[in-house]
This record gives C-alpha cells, sequence and structure tokens, in this order.
C-alpha cells in the first residue's frame, strides 16, 4: 500500500506536521521544466492534484475553494464583463467564472501549460471542458510578466496560484499587487489566495501588508477546505470602491438569482459571513 505525504508541513519545518493519502493508484507523474506534478487517486477525496509536494485540489472538496474565489467578487461587483485569472490550470475558477452569463471575456494566464493538459485528462470534471469555451482565453505565460506587459483592464483579477515559493513566488511581492491594481477598471476588484493564516501566519500577514499599500479597501474573506489542512483559508480582497464589499444580501440573493447559480458552498449568506474575521485572525494585521 502507498501513502503520499504532503510536504508543506512536513518534519523538516518548524510545525512538523503531516497530511497523508492513502494512493490506489497514480495517474501521472511528471516533471516540467518548471515544477514536480502529480495526479493520483484516493479512496475517498477522489482524484489528486498535487504540484512540487502540495495538494493543490481534489475532486472532493475542490467546490469550497473554486466558488468562493469566483462568485465572491463577481456577485458583489454586479456587472462585470472581462475577467482576468492568473494560474487556475486545474480550470476550477474558470468553470465557475464561465457561469455567470454576463462575462463575455475571461483570460486565464497560466505559466506551466502541463498541468492544463493533466488536468483536462485527468481531473476533466474540475474544469469540464471549460478551457474550450469561446469566451475563454488562454496565455501560457508566468502572470507576473503578463501582469506588467498587458494593455488590458479588467474588471475582476483572479489570482489562483500556488503558495509563495517556487513558480508563484513573484505573484505574492508587492510590485505584482502593483501592476494588478493597474490593470484593474475603475471600481474593479483583486482576490487572491493568500494561505491558510493558522500556519502560514507570515504568508498571510504579508500579503496584508502589501495590499493595503496600494488599495483603498484591503481585508480577507474566509472559505474551509479540508485538505488545505490549518482551518480557515483566507482569500484576499482588494478594490478602491468599498461599497462593493458592504453590498447588502438581498441584493447579493438579487444577482445570485439572476445568475441561475446553483452552488455547494457559495450562498449570499456565506457570501457576507466569509468577511466576518475571528479575533485570532484580525490580530494578526491590526
Amino acid at each position: 500500500m502507498r501513502w503520499f505525504d504532503e510536504l508543506l508541513y512536513s518534519s523538516s519545518s518548524s510545525l512538523g506536521y503531516i497530511q497523508r493519502f492513502r494512493v490506489d493508484k497514480v495517474l501521472k507523474e511528471i516533471k516540467t521544466k518548471r515544477q514536480h506534478l502529480l495526479i493520483f487517486e484516493t479512496p475517498y477525496f477522489g482524484r489528486v492534484l498535487v504540484i512540487d509536494g502540495v495538494v493543490q485540489t481534489t475532486e472532493k472538496d475542490e467546490f469550497a475553494y473554486h466558488e468562493m474565489l469566483s462568485h465572491v467578487p463577481i456577485l458583489a461587483h454586479g456587472k462585470v464583463k472581462r475577467v482576468l485569472i492568473v494560474g487556475g490550470g486545474d480550470g476550477g475558477v474558470l468553470k465557475q467564472v464561465l457561469r455567470h452569463r454576463g462575462v463575455t471575456s475571461v483570460t486565464v494566464v497560466e505559466i506551466d501549460e502541463t498541468v492544463i493538459e493533466l488536468c483536462e485528462e485527468y481531473l476533466p470534471l474540475i474544469s469540464e471542458g471549460a478551457f474550450k469555451n469561446p469566451r475563454t482565453n488562454l496565455v501560457v505565460d508566468d502572470g507576473f510578466s503578463y501582469l506588467a506587459e498587458t494593455t488590458d483592464s479588467y474588471d475582476v483579477i483572479i489570482v489562483d496560484s500556488t503558495d509563495p515559493f517556487g513558480p508563484g513566488e513573484t505573484l505574492f511581492t508587492e510590485q505584482f499587487y502593483n501592476n494588478c491594481h493597474s490593470r484593474l477598471k475603475v471600481n474593479g476588484i483583486l482576490v487572491s489566495q493568500n494561505g491558510v493564516p493558522f500556519t502560514q501566519e507570515q504568508e498571510f500577514v504579508s500579503s496584508y501588508n502589501r495590499l493595503q499599500n496600494i488599495f483603498k479597501d484591503t481585508t480577507f474573506y474566509l472559505t474551509v477546505v479540508p485538505t488545505y489542512v490549518g482551518g480557515y483559508m483566507a482569500l484576499g480582497w482588494a478594490s478602491d470602491f468599498e461599497a462593493h464589499r458592504w453590498v447588502t444580501r438581498d441584493d447579493l440573493a438579487a444577482r445570485h438569482r439572476g445568475a441561475g447559480l446553483t452552488t455547494r458552498y457559495y450562498s449570499p449568506d456565506i457570501h457576507k459571513a466569509s468577511f466576518v474575521l475571528p479575533p485570532f485572525i484580525t490580530e494578526m494585521i491590526a
């Protein structure tokens, strides 16, 4: 019997903590030019994507992450047409964004095209053909470079990156956040994955400090993804239009109904509640 031990909180770290999965079958393992990819089957979580030893998504719980990273900014904004996704090679965020009929164009900038190819082949339920949607514009490039060079602008930018090491490291820098700010339309929103505060406090606090230097309204909202161990997953929120964060529950409900969404984690009530941070988190960024 084979087991997979996630490396994020391995015995070599100060936490000395390991998440372990029973591997029923290895579907694909490959070293690309940029990172090590592994996809395997488990008895409970279904198929699992691992990049550089860290779990990125599973068939069982991906909805809790992808729905919140997508629907919260789009429904809070209310008039989103153009969306940029940085990372997101599994296609889960893209699938959720494309469920909004008012969105006319989604650009996905993924640094490693092999991630997309393997996820389409071995994890098709996560994207469900989203990369072939005519509204999708796929760019194989480094997200940092793309934001520094593009002249396009977006209503929402979603940063669905790996953790801040390897290819994802530059996507947590102040310069990257500055580039995102410059490519957002007036009243645009930036959201990003910023780790699990309980176990990744330094990453969380550093992101907050950098974002608040650039945007007028900076905070985090929360989701819970069982395989992102450590409790609440923090999703960064940054905009120059504070009213987006305070949209009413009734307005969110109307937009949710209008979009015709059926969701497993997101709801207007969850949307509002997700911005309420427990004291141990607010103390980190006080």
